[in-house]
C-alpha cells in the first residue's frame, strides 16, 4: 500500500501465509519462485527473509507453534489450579482455526521432509508434555489426554470434515471431564 511503512515481522508473517497457500496449490515440491509469486514479492524479497526453502519451512512450523502457544497461554486458568495446562491444551486443540492452511496435507508433507522441522516438533511436543505432566493430574490422566490430543490433531489432518461438530464437542468435553479429578484412572 502506498505510504505504508515496511514492517519486517508483518512481512515475514505474510510470506509464511503465502508459503502455506503455495504449498497447497503446488504441493510439497513448491519452488521459492512459486512462493514469491503467491506472496506478490520478488524472489529476492523472499530470500531477504528466508535464505533457503528449509528456512522458509522451518519458519512455517515456528509460526504455527508460536500461534498455538499464545492461544494455550491465553486459555490458562489461575496458577495453582490442577489441570490448567491440560484444559488449555484441550481447548486450544479444539478451537476453530481461522488459518486452516496449517493443517493441510501438502503443508504437513513438506514440513515433515525437513530435519530441522522434526527437531522443532520434538521440542514442542516435549514442552507441551512437560506442561501437562507437571499440571497436578495423575500421570495416567496426563498421558491419556496428551495421546488423545495427538490423535485428534492427526484425525483432523487425515479425515478432515468426516466428523460432525457435535462429535468434536463430545470428544472435547470428555477430555475436559478427565481433568476434573486428579487421581489415577484405574
Amino acid at each position: 500500500m502506498p505510504g505504508e511503512q515496511r514492517n519486517a515481522p508483518r512481512t515475514r508473517r505474510e510470506l509464511l501465509d503465502a508459503a502455506a497457500r503455495a504449498l497447497i496449490e503446488h504441493g510439497p515440491g513448491v519452488s521459492l519462485d512459486a512462493v514469491a509469486r503467491v506472496a506478490g514479492v520478488s524472489k529476492g524479497g523472499l530470500l531477504h527473509h528466508f535464505r533457503t526453502k528449509q528456512a522458509l519451512l522451518t519458519g512455517l512450523i515456528d509460526e504455527w507453534f508460536g500461534r498455538y502457544d499464545v492461544m494455550v497461554e491465553s486459555l490458562l486458568e489461575p496458577e495453582g489450579t490442577p489441570g490448567r495446562w491440560a484444559r488449555a491444551h484441550i481447548r486450544a486443540t479444539f478451537a476453530p482455526d481461522e488459518n486452516d492452511l496449517w493443517s493441510h496435507p501438502s503443508v504437513v508433507t513438506a514440513l515433515l521432509g525437513v530435519p530441522e522441522v522434526q527437531q522443532r516438533i520434538d521440542a514442542a511436543a516435549a514442552r507441551w508434555r512437560q506442561q501437562t505432566d507437571s499440571d497436578g493430574l495423575h500421570p495416567q490422566r496426563a498421558d491419556l489426554i496428551s495421546r488423545a490430543l495427538d490423535g485428534v490433531t492427526l484425525a483432523d489432518l487425515l479425515w478432515r470434515g468426516q466428523e460432525t461438530a457435535q462429535e468434536r464437542d463430545n470428544t472435547r468435553d470428555l477430555l475436559l471431564k478427565l481433568t476434573e479429578q486428579t487421581g489415577p484412572l484405574v
